[in-house]
């Protein structure tokens, strides 16, 4: 396989599916025939507005780290995996563009040590495994939530993982948004909308554990008051910078905790949760577009308050 299509970012505010050429297999790589994939709006957003990740990162890019799709060939030790749905995060197999993660694209190169079988989850669910690991490891750095009040700010697909894993560490959860049709798929004990009433006026009891998955230095801000002492704060949203009031901090004595990515088996670990039925991400993919229709998709995904996850089908022709 020496050329795919691939979606490519060439300057900021533009996005293009095109083709591109592929660096040669390696004899550990797998070869992936893409299926399903999807525009994590968060970090895509810094990349479709030019704020690279990396200061040697240079335009034109391909996005993404959220592929999933079918093993067309593989090597003699991983012969076992062809035919299979599996996940990958991404991939560097590219000649003329950088890969910013590198995902969004048709066929992909990658080491098959990297793979994740899908071992009977619904292959489309499997564009969600990413952001489960994240939440997951988000909810891990939290510690021992048995009994605990947790405070998820923003229900975007993180903030929506991290409550129904929270649920599941056996917590008394309560989630704000703004958006009420994220709100109408959101799982929690107590849900509110601050577009209605501001967090303070809802007098809720003091929480042990604040998630902040909406990316909003304002938001978490204003809900620090909520906050029991020694409280957790975990950093789960992306921010350029902080910027929080010290006083509430200090006196609650509290604990800011960041979580990079996930750690290793969250990926496996999401997708068991999924498979028993125990994680329910059904209701996070909210709109789909075929392949053809990336530009509409990215924008829906970036722009339109609404959408949760875009599902992009490669099998699919406008």
């Amino acid at each position: 396989m020496h050329q795919a299509r691939a979606v490519v970012i060439p300057s900021a505010k533009h996005v293009e599916l095109r083709t591109v050429g592929l660096t040669p297999a390696a004899a550990s790589d797998v070869v992936i025939e893409t299926v399903y994939t999807s525009i994590s709006a968060g970090t895509e957003r810094m990349l479709y507005d030019g704020r690279m990740p990396h200061p040697m990162l240079q335009f034109p890019v391909v996005p993404g780290y959220e592929t999933v799709g079918k093993v067309v060939d593989a090597p003699n030790d991983a012969r076992n995996l062809l035919g299979q749905w599996v996940y990958v995060g991404g991939a560097r197999c590219y000649t003329d563009v950088n890969p910013a993660w590198g995902g969004q694209s048709s066929h992909l190169h990658v080491d098959h040590q990297r793979v994740v079988t899908l071992d009977g989850m619904t292959p489309e669910h499997g564009v969600l495994l990413a952001l489960a690991a994240t939440a997951y490891h988000g909810v891990d750095i939290a510690g021992n939530l048995a009994g605990q009040r947790v405070l998820v700010l923003g229900q975007g697909p993180v903030g929506q993982l991290a409550a129904r894993i929270a649920m599941l560490r056996g917590a008394e959860v309560t989630v704000v948004d703004r958006v009420p049709e994220r709100l109408q798929r959101s799982h929690a004990h107590h849900i509110i909308n601050v577009a209605e009433q501001p967090l303070s006026a809802h007098q809720i009891a003091a929480c042990d554990v604040i998630i902040e998955a909406s990316g909003s230095m304002t938001a978490l801000s204003g809900a620090i008051g909520t906050l029991a002492l020694n409280g957790r704060i975990v950093l789960l949203g992306y921010y350029d910078e902080l910027h929080l009031p010290y006083m509430p901090l200090f006196l609650k004595q509290a604990q800011l905790l960041t979580a990079k990515e996930w750690a290793q088996g969250d990926l496996q670990r999401c997708r068991d949760l999924i498979v028993r039925g125990e994680l329910d991400v059904s209701a996070l993919i909210t709109h789909r577009q075929p392949i053809d229709n990336v530009v509409a998709a990215y924008h829906t995904a970036l722009f339109d308050q609404d959408c949760l996850k875009v599902l992009l089908n490669w099998s699919q022709s406008a």
